[in-house]
């Protein structure tokens, strides 16, 4: 890209006619680790059950540049899959799916909100780090699958 290039994008809600280019994001992503949850018909129940919530962040001429997904129990609130395609990284496109996925889940009545960031994933420790976010090291983290299938 040029410096005359814009590399703003739109940012907007995440609809489940976005899935194709979204899977196609996650895909490509470092650090993402993507399960059958993860499926069109996973994906559709998740809008479902927490719409306007998740959001992506589209560029014309490139599609699709970034995604997060956020959920609640009532009383938590849950962000997934931030993900922003690498061309886009270090101008303000996580941060500010991040940011919107707070306000939404604020307006929502949820003031704490945790993520989940695997060992090996480097890049987003550091990035949930330099936001003020802390790691938690005061519980364990157990799952359990009702499911004869082990990618869940």
């Amino acid at each position: 890209m040029t410096e005359s290039d814009s590399r703003e994008p739109v940012y907007r809600e995440m609809k489940i006619a976005d899935y194709d280019r979204v899977i196609g994001l996650w895909q490509k992503a470092e650090g993402l680790r993507l399960r059958q949850a993860d499926s069109l018909d996973g994906i559709r129940r998740y809008l479902t059950r927490n719409p306007g919530l998740s959001f992506v962040a589209e560029h014309h001429g490139a599609g699709i540049v970034g995604t997060i997904m956020a959920g609640h129990d009532g009383k938590r609130g849950y962000l997934q899959h931030l993900t922003v395609a690498q061309a886009y990284r270090g101008i303000g496109v996580g941060s500010e799916l991040t940011r919107r996925c707070l306000a939404a889940l604020k307006v929502e009545g949820i003031l704490k909100t945790h993520l989940f960031v695997l060992d090996e994933n480097a890049a987003a420790r550091r990035f949930w780090q330099n936001r003020g976010w802390q790691k938690r090291d005061d519980f364990s983290v157990y799952s359990f699958i009702n499911s004869t299938e082990h990618d869940v």
